[in-house]
């Protein structure tokens, strides 16, 4: 037998029968997974392999990854929409607080960060963190054992062997353990610290199970003697329809700098409770000998499965007949949901801020919408643009909701500027974007320094130069000249409702994981009310859609609107409540603003949540409009003239209640009572009883804990 079988050992296995029967076999390596291992155990378990085989022992370490700690009874179930707490120092934890290893942890997380907690169970989001603890809110609910793995959505730096490891490398080079498997090698340098642990002569399998470690390979390949494909680990960070192609790659490449190819995880699942795999496991064997794998790694079956020697033997079987019979670079991008708008999600942020670098820069005060917009640029939300529009793609999408290169776009996104900040500045300058307290947050590379009369502007864009539209009187107060170029982001806004903001990133990341594929979006700055309810509801009905984003823009906004903050609480409540369909409404506050643009806002309005991950979009009546300004059909009617945008609009009609059905609907006959917003809005302004038909009780009393907060309701 010309391939390898690598066994894990657990309880399973510690027999000396067992591993008699899976030394015949021809199992070629006896693995020791030590982040399942506690030191104490590492010698007298190697000592009993020694005792009762022959067959190599492997070290596996801990490598650089968090787990969860443990908890007064296991597993603990973590539910939906609700707020956890993880601690720093050691404790149980049951279901509202819970520990992670290594215990700094909570140092290196950052408010806004998307975290998942064993593998699919469970997604969160750190909504706050405060002496040495954070705050969990739980985006997609389920049960947390003990030592599972937990998942930072953003690159954080991880030592690569723990003190643990390095006391199990000491312990295994005593007792002549001659192989050593790196868990999570991101990087050569990960790699050349463990050489010089394990030492001359012995044999390093390095573990690739991270995007980190895909981009690195051809480094990582050529300073180990072999790789291993680690395809659980990595299904946390590459959509599972994305691992075989991601397996083909790796092995493909590795094997191109000599390095044979292991692959771990999910071999023969089904056998860790039944006696006889399924076929589409044994495919999956035979196809993973084809791509070219050397050997194959048995996890669980063999640890803590009931079968460990029959899945050995059913292995060997498929590599015998495969052995009678008888490799494109793949980008991760892990996602399965619709395509970006223009096909790929920008992501433009600065890896590492260097201060003084910075201080060499320029520097241009914006205003806040802009830094807003530059802030949206540059985390994906306006894909395909990656910059501040220039005079050729502004003029573009004013005259054809296209920009110069054809894709569909209907709203400007412009950087005005003070005619003596941008006066000295020409193409090929480099300029920080700075908030008026002077704090850096972009980056514009400029390629175009214009001066546009502002009247034809706002005529093109609005359709109206009247100064009573806020979006007209924003654009004229502002003058005449513009700058354009590439943004990177430096550092993202402060936000009080930062722990309700999800990137277009971590929005994809969280439909793979509840395995949605058909999104529905809405976009609001109204609270909470039975009209939007409804067809919010009716949307994930029309479109047999997997799931809601209910995504209120949470920017600056006029005077007389509801403020972002009593709009997100309206919309928890309803979440806490029950009131949407279980595990199928997710909640994300959108930091832009309004520019009450009508037609043109509603059709950026559905890119911007394309490009969340959003399939279809409710457009409702007068979307994005203001007073009289847009006829209600006008947006709709803009839809269907720029024809196919890659989002499907969902339009509706005014919404009414029929008393007499105690039923909602779009009112045709005006027979209903209608609902609106801005009833909504002038009855709690006005402290005006509202019936439960038009407001839910919940929402009311949400509205009522903001004011008792000292929370303004509205803009003022």
């Amino acid at each position: 037998m010309n391939k390898s079988i690598l066994c894990t050992i657990g309880p399973a296995t510690r027999h000396p029968r067992v591993l008699r029967r899976l030394q015949a076999l021809g199992v070629s390596l006896f693995r020791i997974n030590l982040s399942h291992t506690k030191i104490e155990d590492v010698r007298p378990t190697i000592a009993f392999l020694q005792e009762h085989s022959n067959v190599a022992v492997c070290l596996d370490s801990e490598g650089a990854q968090i787990r969860t700690g443990a908890f007064e009874s296991a597993p603990v179930s973590l539910d939906e929409n609700t707020f956890v707490e993880v601690h720093s120092s050691p404790l149980l934890g049951n279901g509202t607080g819970l520990t992670f290893t290594p215990e700094n942890i909570c140092d290196l997380l950052q408010v806004g960060d998307l975290i998942t907690i064993d593998f699919n169970a469970v997604v969160a989001q750190v909504a706050a963190l405060q002496n040495g603890r954070a705050t969990l809110r739980i985006l997609n609910g389920g049960q947390v054992g003990i030592n599972k793995a937990v998942t930072v959505h953003r690159d954080i730096a991880l030592p690569a062997i723990t003190s643990k490891d390095r006391e199990a490398i000491r312990i295994g080079r005593e007792m002549g353990v001659k192989h050593f498997a790196l868990s999570f090698a991101n990087r050569e340098d990960d790699v050349l610290q463990m050489r010089a642990l394990i030492g001359e002569g012995a044999t390093l399998i390095s573990k690739i199970e991270s995007l980190n470690g895909i981009a690195n390979l051809e480094g990582i390949a050529r300073h180990s003697d072999a790789i291993l494909i680690d395809r659980g680990d990595l299904s946390r960070q590459v959509a599972l329809a994305k691992i075989p192609a991601h397996q083909k790659d790796i092995i493909r490449r590795a094997k191109a700098v000599g390095r044979p190819v292991f692959v771990a995880t999910n071999l023969l699942e089904s056998m860790i409770k039944l006696p006889v795999p399924t076929r589409a496991e044994i495919n999956d064997i035979y196809n993973t000998l084809a791509d070219g794998a050397d050997g194959l790694v048995l996890a669980a079956e063999t640890a803590v499965g009931h079968f460990p020697i029959a899945c050995a033997g059913m292995v060997a079987k498929v590599i015998s007949e495969f052995e009678q019979a008888h490799g494109g670079r793949i980008i991760p991008d892990g996602s399965l949901l619709v395509r970006p708008h223009g096909g790929a999600l920008v992501e433009r942020v600065l890896s590492r801020i260097d201060e003084a670098d910075l201080a060499l820069l320029h520097r241009v005060v914006v205003a806040d919408t802009d830094l807003m917009d530059a802030e949206q640029i540059a985390l994906g939300t306006y894909s395909p643009l990656t910059g501040f529009m220039d005079r050729a793609n502004l003029t573009s999408v004013l005259e054809r909701n296209r920009l110069v290169d054809d894709t569909v776009w209907t709203l400007p996104i412009t950087l005005q500027v003070n005619a003596d900040h941008g006066r000295h500045l020409v193409a090929g300058d480099r300029v920080a974007l700075c908030s008026s307290e002077g704090t850096v947050h972009a980056i514009l590379d400029v390629t175009e320094r214009f001066e546009l009369d502002p009247m034809r502007l706002v005529e093109k864009w609005f359709g109206t130069s009247s100064t009573d539209h806020p979006g007209v009187a924003r654009i004229l107060s502002r003058g005449p000249s513009f700058l354009a170029g590439e943004v990177t982001l430096v550092r993202r806004m402060t936000s009080p409702q930062t722990q309700f903001m999800l990137t277009p990133s971590q929005t994809r990341f969280l439909f793979n994981q509840k395995g949605w594929e058909r999104v529905v979006g809405f976009h609001t700055r109204n609270v909470a009310h039975r009209a939007h309810e409804h067809i919010q509801i009716e949307a994930l009905r029309l479109t047999d859609a997997d799931g809601l984003l209910i995504s209120p823009v949470i920017g600056p906004r006029k005077r007389g609107d509801f403020q972002s903050s009593a709009v997100l609480a309206s919309y928890q409540a309803c979440l806490e409540n029950g009131i949407y369909p279980k595990n199928h409404a997710v909640l994300s506050g959108f930091a832009s603003y309004p520019r009450y643009a009508g037609p043109r806002e509603a059709v950026f309005t559905a890119i911007c949540r394309q490009n969340m991950g959003c399939s279809h979009f409710i457009v409702g009546r007068d979307h994005t409009g203001i007073r009289d300004y847009y006829k209600p059909d006008d947006s709709q009617r803009l839809f269907e003239n720029i024809g196919d945008i890659g989002i499907v609009p969902v339009f509706f009609g005014a919404i009414g209640y029929d008393a007499a059905r105690d039923s909602y609907g779009e009112d045709l006959n005006g027979h209903l009572t209608p609902i609106s917003g801005t009833e909504v809005r002038d009855a709690v302004r006005e402290g005006r009883p509202i019936p439960n038909w038009m407001v839910r009780q919940c929402v009311q009393d949400a509205l009522r804990s903001e004011r008792k907060a000292g929370r303004n309701v509205f803009v003022e």
